[in-house]
């Protein structure tokens, strides 16, 4: 019986029932029948149904829940909704509660039988896909951070790989891409793990004032130092300090930060004692530091001395396939923290995001979703939530349209609009569009092949 396709209509009245049976159907499928006020969920259970037709006529909000029930009965159940010709703004509403389509009235057989055939088709791959990914959903967090792109899981086994070992680790990436993140990653998975994990933002410490944050001072050493204050060094001692942006940090304070790790040892200002300490290094920048050490502004043997281990951390527009978890990780997150129902984001929405370059990377990703989760005030975050700038992004027709609110594509458009356009956006790179899509290579050239993408097949 797992292997069938079987149907349940629920309706009020056999008419659809009835029009089902007569159409051509896989000869393996059975149709049950069942009005509303029954228990819909023991019949679905009991005879394996995996696609569900709702007659949607009379009761509307209970027909909404009676979807979300079922959706949440068992997601990968495909629910096909019929019902009288409704504005596209109530179809979206009915796609977005998770209706796999929504069909007019009077039914057309042609029409029916193709989307039966197709759901038929994709149900096993979906369901194997679907427990596939509930089974490794864990792995795609990993100490904190969200990823199953190749680039993040790369990122992943180096922390796994160095955190034991490490004295110096070098993390390099644009701003917002989350190196502090990597750096705790690193610390957790440490011996140091109990130890402390000190902090340091360059580009938050005026220059005068390096020296004494990084080394301390001792009391006299200039006016106001009325008392002796250890600096993060000493008090990182045996943990880890993370130096952010190291590329800020004054040439005076490079050469004394170069002495620490050779020899372990600094000297707090104003003092002619020498203190040691046993600390691992982490430090981030968002700059190429090979150019600076051209330009002079870095010293190239602090430089080689840091970068004995190097985590690279990319851009989110250059991993667009973590985008939809990262959305899913952030709502989480904020739907808990303010208390709303929220369960995901529009079509419209998700279009935008994966087409989207965010210059602010992860940090701008978890902003924009944490502002669209205080304005919502539906179950699905929208264009209208998105802050002013993502708005503008919208309606300046910079990212592709791939149905207007009037004329609805289908399933099949959809796909071939979208992998054309990602084709095109990637120069025809293959490879590059096959890991946004998250399918195999082959499994695009077939899709290509098979809507007939023009000028793609190279």
């Amino acid at each position: 019986m797992e292997n069938k396709s079987n149907f349940l209509v629920i309706s009020e009245e056999p008419s659809i029932f009835n029009f089902l049976k007569s159409i051509s159907l896989k000869d393996s499928s059975d149709i049950y029948f069942c009005k509303k006020e029954e228990n819909i969920f023991w019949i679905i259970e009991k005879n394996a149904i995996k696609i569900v037709i709702l007659d949607s006529e009379g009761d509307e909000s209970w027909d909404f829940k009676l979807l979300k029930l079922i959706k949440a009965f068992d997601p990968i159940i495909e629910v096909i909704v019929v019902g009288m010709p409704a504005a596209s703004e109530k179809i979206i509403d009915w796609i977005n509660l998770g209706a796999a389509d929504y069909l007019m009235k009077p039914l057309q057989a042609k029409t029916v039988e193709l989307i039966l055939r197709r759901l038929d088709e994709k149900r096993s791959l979906r369901r194997e896909t679907y427990f596939i990914e509930k089974k490794l959903e864990k792995n795609y967090i990993f100490q904190g951070m969200v990823g199953k792109s190749p680039f993040m899981l790369e990122v992943f086994s180096v922390i796994e790989n160095i955190a034991k070992y490490f004295s110096t680790v070098l993390i390099v990436g644009e701003t917002g891409t989350g190196k502090e993140l990597v750096a705790k990653a690193i610390h957790k998975l440490s011996p140091g793990k109990n130890k402390r994990f000190i902090v340091c933002d360059s580009t938050a410490i005026p220059e005068n004032l390096f020296e004494s944050e990084l080394f301390g001072y001792v009391k006299g050493a200039f006016t106001g130092a009325d008392k002796n204050k250890r600096g993060l060094l000493e008090e990182a001692d045996e943990g880890i300090i993370f130096l952010d942006e190291i590329g800020d940090i004054p040439p005076t304070i490079q050469a004394k930060l170069l002495r620490v790790l050779e020899t372990h040892q600094f000297r707090p200002l104003g003092s002619g004692e020498t203190k040691s300490v046993d600390v691992r290094v982490i430090v981030a920048t968002n700059r190429e530091l090979r150019e600076e050490v051209k330009k002079g502004t870095f010293r190239e043997d602090l430089f080689h001395r840091l970068s004995k281990v190097v985590i690279r951390l990319p851009p989110l527009r250059k991993r667009l396939e973590d985008v939809p978890l990262l959305v899913r990780y952030f709502l989480e997150k904020y739907t808990k923290k303010f208390g709303k129902p929220i369960k995901g984001v529009s079509r419209e929405v998700q279009k935008l995001f994966l087409t989207y370059d965010w210059p602010g990377n992860i940090r701008e990703l978890d902003n924009v979703i944490e502002s669209a989760a205080i304005y919502c005030k539906k179950e699905f975050i929208d264009i209208v939530d998105l802050p002013d700038n993502l708005k503008k992004y919208a309606a300046s027709g910079t990212h592709p349209e791939f149905f207007d609110k009037e004329n609805f594509s289908t399933l099949e458009n959809l796909e071939k609009e979208y992998i054309t356009y990602l084709m095109k956006r990637n120069k025809n790179n293959i490879q590059k569009t096959s890991r946004i899509l998250n399918i195999s290579r082959t499994t695009l050239y077939a899709k290509i092949h098979k809507h007939d993408i023009q000028g793609s097949r190279n």
